[in-house]
């Protein structure tokens, strides 16, 4: 009843219509509400009326309860709005920022919810309507256009449908230049379109466009820059946009093979690791996998990464957290692969002590890992495998003799401990 009534009162344009949109605001916060009111005939096209009318806060009030509708998770609810996107589109372009920045966030809840409002927008021109808006020179409307890209590339058609027009966009570019620029145009804007690169860069076969725009130096550069910063003052907030940059370089690196020749970045993700260790564990895993993938297939980083004095740092990870261990051995085997030289070098500092408490763990996965990197020091350098016997690494080993998925690495390496060190 009450919603009807609402809907009467700014239907009829009675004295106080905008007092009576301002409560239907009001009542549009509650889902049930919601739901009613799309169900009652003609409540979306007198929204839509008031919406395109010329009455400037009017319009503003009707956007504010289109907002509230957006809000809704029932997909029927984002359905019934279906009429109004194409407005919502027009009106993106050349009104006063608060308006823009309301149809921005409603455009992006709408999307969320439903693929019937997504295959409506395409067509009527959203992502050349979006690569207008990126000029804007408002951060609160870079950060609107950012929430509903950002939305748009997660969808489910996204990597056939939406994802190569934004790449025959020129949004890729003004979203690299603005995630690069975040420390000085604002967090907010900056932190939007690194997920928004990063949703490209994983659900896309070749990232080529990424990569003839320079992304992998500029990303570069932003560590860089960003781990400068940190010492002094880091914004709050400064995490949300290391994590999507991390992961955009990563993937990057691991998809084309192409190198970062720039050995600074080793420190950069160092200093990084230092500063968020304590307070967000859950960017070790993040610059690990980076240098993972940075030391994968390039011995100079390998050999800049103990030349640099970083394996110290290195291996206070390894008992950070199951994952950190993980990957701080990968990032060891990396290393050791190289040959004999980095394999001694590695051992100059205490590795093999440290890999006797892992062998006690039961985690799989790092066990599989720590047998890997035994198996290339040894290979390499056999002294090594005297010492470990010293150090008690027989008995951690003849541990696993019994475990079924382990067993064989397990053996082979006591055959090579055993062997005679001239053999």
């Amino acid at each position: 009843g009450q919603v009807l009534e609402l809907l009467r009162a700014v239907q009829r344009g009675s004295e106080d219509r905008k007092g009576s949109l301002v409560r239907l605001r009001r009542a549009l916060q509650n889902e049930e509400t919601q739901q009613k009111f799309v169900r009652l005939d003609g409540s979306i096209r007198t929204l839509t009326g008031l919406f395109t009318s010329s009455l400037a806060d009017m319009q503003l009030e009707a956007a504010r309860c289109l907002h509230e509708l957006s809000h809704s998770s029932d997909p029927t609810v984002a359905e019934a709005c279906l009429p109004v996107t194409s407005y919502l589109l027009t009106y993106l372009l050349g009104h006063s920022v608060e308006f823009t920045e309301l149809c921005l966030y409603t455009l992006g809840n709408l999307v969320v919810e439903s693929e019937a409002v997504r295959k409506q927008l395409l067509p009527q021109g959203i992502i050349p309507v979006l690569a207008s808006c990126i000029q804007s020179p408002h951060e609160a409307v870079l950060e609107g256009v950012g929430y509903v890209l950002s939305q748009l590339l997660q969808a489910k058609e996204s990597p056939v449908e939406i994802i190569p027009q934004v790449l025959d966009s020129v949004l890729p570019q003004h979203m690299l230049h603005l995630v690069c620029s975040g420390l000085k145009a604002g967090l907010g804007a900056a932190v939007e379109f690194a997920w928004c690169l990063h949703y490209i860069i994983c659900r896309h076969k070749s990232n080529t466009v990424l990569l003839a725009l320079g992304a992998v130096p500029a990303l570069t550069s932003l560590l860089l820059d960003l781990a400068s910063e940190i010492p002094q003052d880091a914004p709050e907030g400064l995490e949300l946009l290391v994590c999507p940059v991390l992961r955009c370089l990563s993937n990057l690196l691991a998809e084309t093979g192409c190198q970062v020749l720039d050995e600074r970045l080793l420190i950069a993700l160092f200093l990084l690791l230092q500063c968020f260790f304590q307070r967000h564990p859950f960017l070790v895993q993040e610059c690990l996998w980076l240098l993972n993938n940075l030391t994968a297939d390039d011995p100079l980083l390998c050999s800049a990464l103990l030349s640099l004095d970083l394996l110290p740092a290195l291996l206070q990870l390894l008992p950070c957290s199951q994952m950190a261990s993980v990957l701080v051995l990968t990032v060891l085997c990396n290393i050791a692969e190289k040959g004999p030289f980095l394999c001694q070098r590695l051992l100059q500092q205490p590795v093999l002590p440290l890999l006797l408490p892992i062998l006690a763990q039961p985690d799989p996965e790092a066990l599989g890992q720590c047998l890997e990197l035994l198996h290339l020091l040894f290979l390499h350098c056999p002294q090594a495998a005297a010492d470990f016997t010293r150090q008690g690494g027989n008995q951690a080993l003849e541990q696993h003799q019994s475990t079924p998925e382990l067993q064989e690495r397990a053996q082979a390496l006591l055959d090579m401990i055993r062997q005679p060190l001239g053999a």
